[in-house]
């Protein structure tokens, strides 16, 4: 079952380093015992106030392979089915995927992702705003899909015809049987909800920009 929770909030710790005092003027013959315990007493501070380093706990193996699915990796809209700029309505590219995951002992694999969308609009584009669909999937790795889920991306171009969006996606968890199962044995996979159509476009290699032309008004 593939299972979206809230991930966790990670703090940060930051260390500070505490500075040396101002030392007043002191005859000659002082200057270098002063010197030396202005030296003693700021090492004292910084090891008083400086926190040991947390180690941090190595997972209990690789994370899963994350990765755009080549059929469904763009959305290019044709207006009555000719495959031409000036019947381009909105387009998208999934631009690239970071991911990270965290597990221990039997624990469930945890993901989180950051996903970049390019979204266009061509001169079939009816409105300066869409929605558009994308789906994450999780797999054996090579074979069946375990889970899928669909995402509604909500676009609006603000008078342009090319926008940027990063889709973020927190605690996707995938179980594990036991303790003996890691993410190697599992693959996630990335697309826009295409049709039939669109699939065929982008497998046989055809491409517009996603931006095709200038929309109409």
């Amino acid at each position: 079952m593939l299972r979206f929770i809230p991930g966790l909030l990670v703090s940060t710790l930051a260390l500070s380093v505490v500075a040396g005092p101002v030392m007043a003027q002191q005859r000659p013959q002082d200057q270098d015992g002063a010197r030396r315990e202005s030296q003693r007493e700021e090492r004292d501070r910084e090891f008083q106030d400086t926190p040991a380093p947390l180690r941090e706990r190595p997972n209990a193996g690789p994370c899963p392979f994350v990765r755009i699915l080549y059929d469904a990796a763009r959305y290019v809209e044709f207006e009555g089915g000719q495959q031409s700029y000036s019947a381009v309505g909105y387009t998208g590219e999934i631009e690239g995927i970071e991911a990270d995951c965290t597990y221990r002992e039997a624990d469930p694999i945890r993901i989180d992702m950051n996903i970049l969308f390019q979204l266009g609009r061509g001169p079939q584009a009816e409105s300066g705003r869409r929605t558009y669909r994308y789906w994450v999937a999780v797999t054996e790795r090579n074979s069946a899909i375990l889970a899928k889920q669909y995402f509604d991306l909500p676009v609006d171009f603000d008078g342009g015809d090319r926008t940027y969006v990063t889709e973020e996606i927190r605690g996707l968890t995938i179980p594990r049987r036991d303790i003996t199962v890691s993410g190697a044995n599992f693959e996630v996979l990335v697309g826009f909800d295409v049709t039939p159509e669109m699939a065929e476009f982008n497998r046989n290699g055809s491409r517009f920009r996603a931006n095709a032309g200038a929309p109409s008004e």
